[in-house]
């Protein structure tokens, strides 16, 4: 599903050039639960960005769900995170001023399909929060916002899902309740990939993949 192959990337800085990702390689099986650990500076987050299509590797090749995305051009790479990834964030990224029910809409708004309130709707039951609905964004807990996060992430039937730090907000009891979440929706075929701080977090995943200095020091299997 995931593969990088010898992977850099480098932010030049005019006379500083700085490397975020350092000759990374590594593969992702169709349905794997895959965290991805590290300390601040690590690179974690550039290689989240790079496996969002949100950003191009300097060199190397990424391959997702076969296709080479490596070299793809903004709109390409807007059409495969739109087809093929869904997206969960330590801050939510929801709409205040729209309710739960039109969040979640919205990537099939940008997209232009149709069904979308019924389609929004069975995403909410499957995330266990169609109570919430006709909800604000701020008269929500945050378990339930991040709850209406997943629902969006879910829309267009994404073969993966990215979440960066979705516990980071969240208490303890709240936190574990949206990893037994993406647990569930794993074990259902859809391949996930976490980035945490956390080990309590990690440890909800198959594999953890730690990140220092922009490269790979520890592939763990559980």
């Amino acid at each position: 599903m995931i593969e990088l192959q010898n992977l850099s990337k480098i932010y030049d800085l005019g006379e500083v050039k700085v490397t975020g990702l350092d000759d990374v390689s590594f593969s992702c099986e169709a349905g794997e639960m895959v965290s991805i650990m590290g300390p601040s500076g690590s690179g974690k987050s550039t290689m989240m960005n790079i496996l969002g299509c949100l950003d191009r590797p300097s060199s190397g090749t990424y391959l997702l769900d076969g296709d080479d995305v490596s070299k793809l051009s903004d709109d390409q790479l807007a059409r495969v995170r739109n087809k093929k990834l869904g997206f969960v964030f330590q801050s939510y990224n929801l709409l205040p001023k729209i309710d739960a029910l039109a969040n979640v809409e919205l990537p099939l708004i940008y997209s232009g399909q149709d069904h979308r309130h019924e389609r929004a709707r069975k995403a909410l039951e499957a995330v266990g929060i169609s109570n919430r609905a006709r909800h604000l964004p701020p008269e929500m807990s945050g378990g339930e916002k991040q709850r209406v996060a997943i629902a969006r992430a879910l829309i267009n039937d994404p073969v993966v899902i990215l979440a960066d730090e979705p516990t980071g907000n969240l208490d303890t009891t709240t936190s574990h309740s949206i990893m037994t979440l993406l647990t569930d929706l794993n074990k259902k075929g859809i391949t996930v990939v976490i980035v945490t701080h956390e080990e309590d977090i990690a440890a909800y995943t198959q594999r953890t993949i730690h990140v220092r200095d922009g490269k790979i020091t520890e592939d763990k299997v559980r």
